[in-house]
């Protein structure tokens, strides 16, 4: 991919109670999250705490070398220290296609951040809060592409959104493993706030996903209403980051309606799919209506 333009209190014999221990682990903040995180109990920590002693070894090292926990733990913790949220396989139900979070030290998460740093020096430091990510045709990938841009996004501390402007064929529901009861369509049909559709993903701190909503008769009539000016522009003041996941442009014009509310979109080809005169179709379109193209992103998956 690459872009273009608890304890216990039992004694323990000369040692002291539980309670002592844990309280003592947490001098060393590497001892104090894996107590939190229940990788290992008190007594093991005592046992950690006497090898660390006799060996000089680190907590973690310590703790390694007695096999009670593993090299996965110990990147999940330094993860924590500095800020940057990431999931092991299994954890908070999401789709494992989000690589970003369940892969984060792998080559193709790499060229998510460069992504992301382009971005943020054409698009984001310059006075825009809100991008358009447009598709040209269906399954190409875009909708795991912004679900993967959003989560990166977050782990750089940005306020981020996520929002599921496909109307038609909504799929971030299903990325995040949430309800689609309510959503966009909900709020711009006027039959709910947005603050009630909005949802905190909490495996990720600055993370939140809108839904599309109920599916309606009428989506591109909805994108179309003044409202969503409105509703652009309220939630520009609460998040730093507001990524608009489109339908595919082949399918209909709903993209070109989003991106005319956000003034700048991101185009995404599939490497064996889109051919250079779709993504030419496509920034014609986009360009013809007013929305700055702020670059091209070339994907495989």
């Amino acid at each position: 991919m690459s872009i273009v333009n608890s304890s216990g209190t039992k004694k323990l014999s000369g040692s002291g109670s539980l309670d002592a221990k844990a309280s003592q682990i947490r001098k060393f903040s590497i001892g104090h999250i894996l107590l939190d995180m229940g990788k290992i109990t008190p007594i093991e920590a005592e046992r950690v705490l006497r090898l660390q002693r006799e060996s000089g070894l680190r907590f973690g090292d310590a703790a390694l070398k007695l096999g009670l926990i593993t090299e996965a733990d110990i990147q999940l913790v330094l993860a924590q220290q500095f800020d940057y949220p990431y999931l092991l396989p299994g954890q908070g139900n999401h789709s494992p296609e989000l690589v970003v979070a369940y892969q984060p030290f792998g080559a193709q998460v790499e060229v998510f951040r460069a992504v992301r740093s382009q971005l943020m020096l054409r698009w984001f430091t310059s006075g825009h809060k809100a991008l358009a990510i447009v598709g040209y045709s269906l399954g190409d990938g875009a909708s795991l592409f912004a679900a993967n841009l959003a989560v990166v996004f977050s782990q750089l501390g940005e306020r981020t959104l996520l929002i599921d402007a496909n109307l038609r064929y909504p799929q971030q529901h299903e990325i995040f493993n949430l309800r689609n009861r309510q959503g966009l369509s909900d709020v711009l049909a006027g039959r709910v706030s947005i603050s009630e559709v909005i949802a905190k993903i909490d495996s990720f701190i600055d993370l939140s996903v809108l839904p599309a909503g109920t599916l309606p008769p009428n989506p591109l009539e909805l994108l179309n209403r003044n409202v969503f000016d409105e509703l652009n522009g309220q939630l520009a003041n609460q998040f730093d980051v507001i990524l608009y996941d489109t339908l595919a442009f082949s399918s209909g014009s709903d993209a070109l309606a989003v991106a005319a509310r956000t003034d700048g979109a991101l185009v995404v080809a599939h490497k064996n799919n889109t051919r250079l005169s779709d993504i030419n179709a496509i920034n014609e379109q986009l360009k013809y209506s007013g929305t700055e193209v702020v670059g091209s992103v070339l994907i495989d998956f």
